[in-house]
């Protein structure tokens, strides 16, 4: 973030990117979500306008009570307002039922990524096998608990997170933007996400810790409902040791064939 005619800007750099072209949805939206809000604070809710733009300066409009919006000032019409971000309500249950299964559950987890085989966007920041390690969290989520309702519904998939120094925030943990992008892409995947691919519309999420490089958490989704072209998912990043570090419940459209 840096300051622009008296008023936040941010950029969302290109190695962040979610289909080739645009900002991860999680990474994006945590990045407006941080001047709301910081570890151990309340929850914020993210809503994605349009495909937040790369490497574009985008300005921040609004204020923490009223709400945020970040806006592309060289863009026209609609496509000018690229989020909205306010504070949200504590979440009253959790978004994963059934708790964390184990780190070695997880790991294993990884091998039945559907992914693997087929992406719809290999090259996902948070999620896409074509990223080098270091260069992408390289989250691969596999069914752990499978659904049991219509389209899947219940599906609930884990892997676990290899913290690299590349996401430390500067105090020897992860960036919460980089928070943000692990519990954005192992929610989606609870969905048929390569039959039927979708991208982030809203994202509420809240971090109560942040974890430490070096670390292996495990983070889990879970297919709430799916109504229409809107899938509803819930996330949660848990550390070695089963503790909730962070917590999400987003809202995803399905792209149009």
């Amino acid at each position: 973030m840096t300051p622009g005619n008296g008023a936040p800007t941010l950029t969302i750099p290109a190695a962040f990117n979610g289909p080739d072209g645009s900002g991860n949805g999680g990474y994006s939206a945590g990045l407006l979500a941080g001047l709301l809000t910081a570890p151990g604070g309340p929850a914020v809710q993210v809503t994605l306008r349009t495909p937040p733009p790369l490497d574009r300066t985008l300005t921040v409009e609004g204020t923490p009570e009223e709400g945020l919006r970040l806006v592309d000032p060289t863009a026209r019409d609609k496509a000018r307002l690229v989020a909205e971000a306010v504070r949200a309500a504590p979440f009253d249950e959790a978004p994963v039922p059934g708790g964390p299964v184990t780190v070695d559950e997880a790991a294993r987890a990884r091998e039945r990524y559907a992914g693997l085989t087929d992406h719809p966007f290999p090259r996902c920041y948070s999620c896409g096998p074509a990223r080098a390690e270091g260069e992408g969290l390289r989250l691969f989520a596999g069914s752990v608990r499978p659904g049991r309702g219509p389209d899947g519904v219940g599906n609930t998939v884990a892997c676990t997170w290899d913290v690299l120094e590349a996401v430390d925030g500067g105090d020897g943990r992860a960036a919460p933007a980089q928070v943000w992008a692990a519990l954005d892409c192992p929610g989606g995947w609870s969905s048929d996400v390569s039959g039927r691919p979708i991208v982030l519309g809203r994202m509420s999420a809240q971090i109560l810790d942040l974890p430490a490089v070096g670390s292996t958490p495990v983070v889990m989704g879970h297919l709430e409902s799916v109504d229409g072209r809107k899938v509803h998912t819930g996330s949660a990043l848990y550390d070695e040791t089963g503790r909730l570090l962070a917590q999400a419940r987003a809202t995803w459209i399905a792209l149009r064939s």
